[in-house]
């Protein structure tokens, strides 16, 4: 070590040290052996890397999927409605929670499934009860698992709210009160994805009403994560990884392919503002969708906020009178095919309320 002070600091340098002659240090194969070790080296931690994080990827996008399960809100004797409290055997055991609001009729009368959003719940959905009552329909209002009052589980995906949909459609049809072939599904957000893909492989589902639908989980999501800053390639291993923790392709559940396939009617509703799913999503869900499907754009509304879709609600009353008289004449013409007719568009002197594409 050497030390020079100048002007009250000290410089401290370190002498350098006379090099050890290595007899084998010029030897070209020896430098290319070192080489190779080394290669080697880097390409197994790599390995263990990548096996280590595809591991324990399923828990962490477990986590990341995992919603915080919110006490739920209003009931239905809050805002004035008589509902009956079920309790529906669900996946795994696990126990889904809905409220049941039947109609004062006799005999069996359709009804509607109602799921709601990512971190909704089905007292967030309860508007749209009255509205569906008006129109001659039982109401089912259902808690997807991880969602209000239903049982915890350790992942959410649009798939599980999917087969959790599909359990109270299995219930709803049980009751005798409930005409079994004119049952629709009206669905919110991710609620709305999981209600095509029910209605895609289930064609007793006499209609479908979505609400602020995306088109792509897919698309979605990586939009997300690349307005965060996200590199393409973890854009990529991470979708990859969803999908092998939901245990399917998203060309398979997303509402782009799902609403492609469907044979019954399907009304589209969108908010001209939805700051989370973009009105173009609705567009394409139209383009894909059979001919004949309507898109209600309704002007100022966003996407959470399911009072301002009400807006909009004698269209659905005259789309649902529609559906379920087609999904009538079909049953009573046991001779016919069991596809039912593309649903006629909404004229214009009907109340759609919205903007009519």
């Amino acid at each position: 070590m050497q030390t020079d002070r100048r002007d009250g600091f000290r410089i401290v340098t370190q002498t350098a040290r006379p090099l050890r002659a290595d007899s084998g240090s010029s030897d070209p194969r020896l430098h290319g052996f070192r080489r190779s070790r080394l290669v080697a080296a880097w390409a197994a931690t790599l390995l263990l890397l990548g096996v280590a994080i595809r591991a324990a990827s399923p828990r962490v996008l477990a986590r990341f999927f995992r919603v915080p399960h919110v006490p739920s809100g209003d009931t239905p004797a809050q805002v004035g409605l008589l509902a009956e409290d079920v309790t529906i055997d669900g996946p795994r055991g696990r126990r889904l929670r809905a409220w049941f609001v039947p109609i004062p009729a006799s005999g069996p009368q359709p009804a509607a499934v109602v799921l709601h959003g990512w971190t909704g719940s089905a007292s967030l959905m309860l508007p749209v009860a009255r509205p569906l009552l008006a129109a001659g329909l039982h109401v089912l209002l259902l808690d997807a698992r991880c969602h209000g009052r239903s049982d915890d589980d350790s992942f959410s995906s649009m798939p599980d709210f999917a087969t959790d949909a599909e359990h109270a459609l299995a219930w709803l049809r049980a009751d005798p009160r409930v005409d079994a072939d004119r049952v629709a599904l009206v669905g919110h957000s991710v609620g709305a994805g999981a209600c095509l893909m029910v209605a895609a492989r289930d064609p007793r589902v006499a209609a479908v009403v979505s609400l602020s639908s995306m088109a792509d989980p897919a698309d979605y999501m990586g939009r997300a994560m690349r307005r965060r800053g996200v590199p393409g390639i973890a854009v990529r291993f991470v979708l990859h990884e969803i999908q092998r923790a939901v245990g399917q392709r998203f060309t398979e559940f997303a509402p782009l392919a799902t609403i492609a396939r469907l044979r019954v009617p399907v009304l589209l509703i969108h908010g001209a503002e939805d700051p989370v799913v973009p009105l173009a999503d609705a567009e394409a869900l139209q383009s894909a969708a059979p001919p004949g499907t309507d898109l209600l754009v309704i002007p100022g509304a966003g996407h959470s906020a399911i009072g301002d879709f009400l807006t909009v609600a004698p269209a659905v009353t005259v789309f649902l009178h529609r559906a379920l008289h087609s999904a009538s004449e079909m049953l009573a013409d046991t001779s016919a095919s069991r596809t039912p007719p593309a649903a006629s568009p909404l004229s214009p002197t009907e109340p759609a309320l919205g903007r009519h594409v």
